[in-house]
């Protein structure tokens, strides 16, 4: 028996009480698990995922868990939560059956899988919540190692204030400078290149960070040895261990079934963290997965029959019982929690599953009421009372069950004046209906407080009687100069952003001026930078993450897709992350320094602000009001507007530029030219150049693509000139077919045009290398000129002649 081995029979201080509360949880974490999967087996759910095998080293992973602290974990961490209290065994169970009552669904609101936790970091008012004295948990995603980038930030914020103790009072003491950052991830999953980034930046930054790495021999179906080198990720990483003199991380290895090797082991590893910031790794090998991956597959597929019964035995419950009553702990008291347990796990569900099938039987009655009176004014010839019967039967009944079973009826009805009542009555049930589902699912992608950033106003830059005229790099110095003296919680951070002040002067001197804790440079390392920002803002930082080039973004693009745009709708605004990402692109030169790719963007990152500057002073004008609200954003700047010389506005930090407000910048009466960022240079010297052959054209820089012309400025331009060409460097069918379907679809500009809309932009390639590669590669001037020219003679072929 394993109860011989000489260590399991340690002697322990725990008291009884402990142990046996321990023992509950554990128990009771393994029945939420056993019955979700039977809830989605039996199809009262679609999908679950749990967090069995992993009960015993979750709970001494939870003991070193401070108020103030953080928790960035993966999607097997319901005990942890359980042992915090942060999860209630109902909760678990309105997690799978996707339950949108915020009550019973804090963490997700039926938006995302079960066992995807968060706690609110930020009011309604749009204000910090007082998170020292709060166990604290950042959102959940799927993406496996998603998790990592933003746990290097949300360490990196106790690090700033334990070495710059001012900051704890721009931070309204929100931080303390003692707090741990915990991580978890399976095993498997530190294959991921985002792993190794976030443990590589945290051994140089020295950071508290804290990952527990779950061990269980598989990736799914794929074992441990076809996924790390040595089949051993403490084995893999041990050039990475600190020794005395150097940085880097600590180490500990301990078995998942040995409870008291597992708490002494947590005890020690998070107490040296906490004390000295050393990023610490917890190898927790011998884990075992006895309910398989998921509920999509059996693990008995791909397990040996030897692997199946070695999990058995090595079950952390089995092993925690047996040294349970190794120590004295008498059956009767285990068989009692165990019993509690059960019954604990069977009320939670039948709650959560009440609590969800009637979460819309008013509605649901009302439409009977309906299909009753239908059937009452049709004498009989309309009767859907039998099929209506078996939607309220089904075993998992849907909200699109009864909408689309009442949109089909009222298709065949609503032009029959025998029913015309009961019809409009079912119009009416509908659009309630979908307005109340569509407040379920689909809005707070961005902030809808007073502290959204559409409700900042507008404030226009001064000048005074003399102009000083300085370099577009200058414009942006000064400004971020009067941001950091504004903003004390104001932070920045990328490569070569600190001692260089950036490749092309944006933050020269502000290192100098305000410190290496407030201006840093970062290695090259895109996704954790974004991280470090994502995990910033969540504790209560104003962040910018400095990208050197938009097309760099790529690198960083899993971490700002699945995390930061979609934090704001995940939790329905309970957590925000106003992280600003400052990058520069358009035209330069060559294929990685030139791109546009808005496609990319503006197909994917929706959740974030979208602000595309002509010059620096509108670059400027966004970092003003996006830091007057809480919306995460990204500001590209124009790669060749450093150099050119602009007016230099008096009230630098204090002027704003409104987010979805176009400009007119040439007023014109024949053709709409719509554009961004440096083409607009482009299209006032076209529209100068067309004006001495006749064709008044109106530029209309958008200024910003997410969110787009909220007040149907462009609309107002096209009712006056009846065509409209839209102008950018993407890729065909990338950022023009974005602003066309805007502004001839939404807008409805379509019935105001006399010849077809048209698009200029880049070439499908790549931009070439070189002043004529660029040339050729992106619209241009005279470009422009002939597709307008061609659209004005469209409409007067003798006016406008063939050239």
């Amino acid at each position: 028996m394993l109860l011989e081995k000489a260590e399991m029979l340690t002697s322990s201080n725990t008291k009884t009480d402990e142990l046996l509360n321990d023992y509950y949880i554990a128990y009771l974490s393994r029945q939420l698990s056993v019955l979700g999967k039977r809830e989605v087996h039996n199809g009262r759910a679609h999908f679950g995922i749990f967090g069995d095998g992993k009960e015993l080293a979750q709970i001494a992973y939870a003991k070193t868990f401070k108020k103030g602290d953080w928790r960035s974990g993966y999607y097997r961490d319901q005990t942890f939560m359980l042992a915090l209290g942060l999860l209630q065994p109902e909760e678990f169970f309105a997690m799978i059956y996707g339950d949108t009552d915020d009550k019973m669904n804090p963490s997700t609101g039926g938006r995302n899988f079960n066992n995807h936790f968060c706690t609110a970091n930020i009011n309604e008012q749009g204000e910090i919540k007082n998170l020292t004295e709060s166990y604290n948990s950042s959102s959940d995603i799927s993406s496996t190692g998603g998790q990592m980038p933003r746990l290097l930030g949300l360490a990196q914020a106790s690090k700033l204030v334990r070495d710059n103790a001012s900051l704890a009072k721009a931070l309204n003491n929100n931080v303390t400078g003692n707090e741990v950052a915990f991580g978890s991830i399976g095993d498997a999953s530190t294959s991921e290149g985002m792993f190794f980034e976030t443990i590589n930046a945290a051994g140089v930054m020295q950071v508290p960070l804290a990952v527990s790495v779950y061990d269980d021999g598989f990736g799914i179906s794929v074992p441990i040895e076809l996924q790390t080198t040595k089949s051993s990720i403490s084995e893999a990483l041990k050039g990475f261990q600190k020794k005395r003199g150097t940085n880097g991380i600590s180490i500990y290895t301990c078995r998942g079934w040995n409870y008291t090797e597992l708490v002494e082991t947590f005890a020690k590893g998070i107490d040296n963290c906490r004390k000295t910031h050393t990023p610490t790794l917890f190898h927790i090998q011998e884990v075992t997965q006895l309910l398989g991956h998921s509920t999509s597959g059996s693990h008995e597929r791909y397990k040996s029959k030897e692997r199946l019964e070695w999990e058995k035995e090595y079950d952390c419950l089995y092993q925690f019982k047996l040294w349970l009553v190794e120590n004295g702990i008498k059956m009767n008291a285990i068989s009692a929690i165990e019993n509690k347990a059960v019954k604990c796990a069977k009320e939670a569900k039948n709650k959560a599953w009440k609590n969800y099938s009637n979460g819309f039987l008013k509605e649901a009655n009302s439409l009977k009421d309906i299909i009753k009176n239908l059937d009452k004014q049709s004498s009989g010839e309309i009767d859907h009372l039998a099929e209506l019967e078996k939607i309220d039967q089904r075993t998992f009944p849907t909200r699109r069950k009864y909408l689309s079973f009442a949109q089909r009826i009222y298709y065949d009805i609503f032009n029959n004046t025998q029913v015309k009542d009961a019809c409009n009555e079912l119009y009416r049930w509908i659009e309630e209906f979908k307005n109340q589902s569509s407040d379920f699912y689909n809005r707070q992608l961005y902030r809808e407080g007073v502290d959204s950033v559409l409700n900042v106003e507008a404030v226009a830059p001064q000048y005074g009687k003399e102009i000083a005229k300085v370099n577009g790099s200058g414009i942006l110095s000064n400004n971020f100069n009067s941001l950091f003296d504004k903003y004390p919680n104001l932070v920045t951070f990328g490569q070569d952003t600190g001692k260089l002040g950036g490749v092309n002067q944006g933050m020269k001197g502000m290192q100098e001026k305000y410190g290496t804790d407030r201006v840093s440079d970062a290695g090259i390392r895109e996704t954790t930078i974004i991280g470090q920002g994502i995990g910033l803002a969540l504790r209560g930082f104003r962040p910018i993450a400095e990208i050197q080039y938009l097309d760099y973004l790529i690198y960083a693009h899993s971490t700002l897709s699945d995390d930061l745009a979609s934090m704001q709708y995940r939790t329905k605004g309970k957590q925000s992350a106003p992280l600003i990402i400052r990058t520069r692109g358009h035209q330069l030169q060559g294929m990685w320094h030139a791109g546009s790719p808005m496609q990319m963007i503006l197909g994917s990152l929706r959740g974030l602000y979208l602000c595309v500057p002509r010059n620096m002073t509108q670059a400027a004008g966004f970092y003003n009001t996006l830091l007057s609200a809480n919306d995460p954003a990204l500001v590209i700047e124009p790669l060749k507007g450093y150099n050119i010389k602009e007016p230099l506005p008096e009230n630098l930090g204090e002027f704003k530029i409104p987010l979805g407000v176009p400009e007119v910048m040439v007023e014109g009466s024949d053709v709409t030219l719509v554009t961004y960022a440096w083409n607009v240079n482009h299209a006032i010297k076209a529209a100068e150049l067309l004006d001495t052959k006749g064709i008044s054209v109106e530029v209309i820089d958008v200024q910003t693509l997410l969110p787009f012309d909220v007040h149907h400025r462009i609309l107002d331009s096209i009712k006056k000139t009846g065509k409209v060409i839209f102008v950018d460097e993407d890729v065909p069918g990338g950022g023009t077919a974005y602003m066309m379907q805007k502004v001839i679809e939404e807008q409805q500009a379509f019935n105001y045009l006399d010849t077809a809309p048209r698009t200029l932009t880049a070439k499908e390639h790549r931009p070439a290398y070189g002043i004529d590669g660029e040339f050729f590669s992106k619209p241009n001037v005279e470009q422009i000129f002939e597709n307008i020219y061609e659209m004005m003679r469209e409409v007067d072929i003798k006016k406008y002649p063939q050239f």
